[in-house]
């Protein structure tokens, strides 16, 4: 790898896959260290083009709603009735219920053995994992159901995932001073809200303006909604944020660190 940590897209379609775009997924890599962020519907396919399943360090869920979760599903099958032999189960990282909520969904009749392919570890707001040279510490955020963003640390450098959320101070201690904010952009209007309810995602200016006030060394938007064109998305939060802004298309890179460029794209943004 050309840095210490790289940031790969497997996918950021919301809220359902599209022909060559999977839902919300991304594959951190350090050294020999390879963790599943999310875990979206079409990103296990993805995944392997990069690292086979039984070879991952671990698997981090943000939240469970299907466009970042359902893959798990398959990636279960894959683990536990397939050509796959690893050595122990994979750690799991997701939100809590998250173990029974796959067992059910996967048994006729009794419990699927969920545990024989993860080894399920319950997120809280606060949590910190060691995975190889990686630190991750989840942070609570705001989406109207349990739901975390992750920052990223090798010692180095630092970068910090969204998961889905509107606006709320967790997002703010978790990107603070991050060299990458790999943030969700998925409201076309801050209208989008019901009437009277919380916000439950950023529009591209409200990712701008995180980014800014965490000094984030570089923003790439992902999960931008179907109302919006990643174009748009840029510019918009390129209105509120000075910085290098690119756009989180499946199969883009993006090493993590200062001054590092990436292959994602980046849509002309205006002056």
């Amino acid at each position: 790898m050309g840095s210490a940590v790289d940031l790969i897209t497997l996918g950021s379609a919301t809220p359902y896959p599209r022909p060559g775009r999977p839902c919300s997924g991304y594959l951190l890599a350090h050294q020999d260290t390879r963790v599943w962020l999310d875990a979206g519907t079409g990103t296990l396919a993805a995944l392997q083009a990069h690292t086979a399943v039984d070879r991952l360090a671990a698997i981090w869920i943000s939240h469970l709603h299907a466009d970042h979760c359902a893959d798990l599903l398959t990636a279960f099958y894959a683990l536990r009735y397939a050509d796959l032999a690893p050595a122990a189960p994979i750690p799991l990282y997701g939100p809590a219920g998250l173990a029974d909520r796959l067992a059910h969904f996967l048994s006729n009749s009794g419990r699927s053995p969920i545990e024989e392919a993860f080894e399920v570890h319950e997120l809280r707001d606060g949590h910190v994992a060691k995975i190889g040279g990686l630190r991750l510490v989840t942070h609570a955020v705001a989406h109207g159901m349990p739901a975390f963003g992750v920052r990223v640390d090798d010692g180095r450098h630092s970068m910090a995932f969204s998961g889905d959320s509107g606006p709320c101070p967790g997002l703010d201690r978790l990107a603070s001073g991050v060299d990458l904010l790999l943030c969700e952009a998925d409201s076309a209007d801050s209208a989008d809200a019901a009437a009277g309810e919380p916000a439950v995602h950023l529009t591209p200016e409200q990712a701008g303006q995180l980014a800014t006030r965490a000094g984030a060394g570089r923003l790439v938007l992902t999960h931008v909604g179907p109302f919006l064109t990643p174009a748009q998305a840029v510019a918009r939060a390129g209105a509120h944020y000075a910085g290098p802004i690119h756009h989180a298309a499946p199969g883009s890179r993006f090493p993590v660190g200062a001054g590092s460029t990436g292959t994602g794209e980046c849509p002309e943004r205006p002056d």
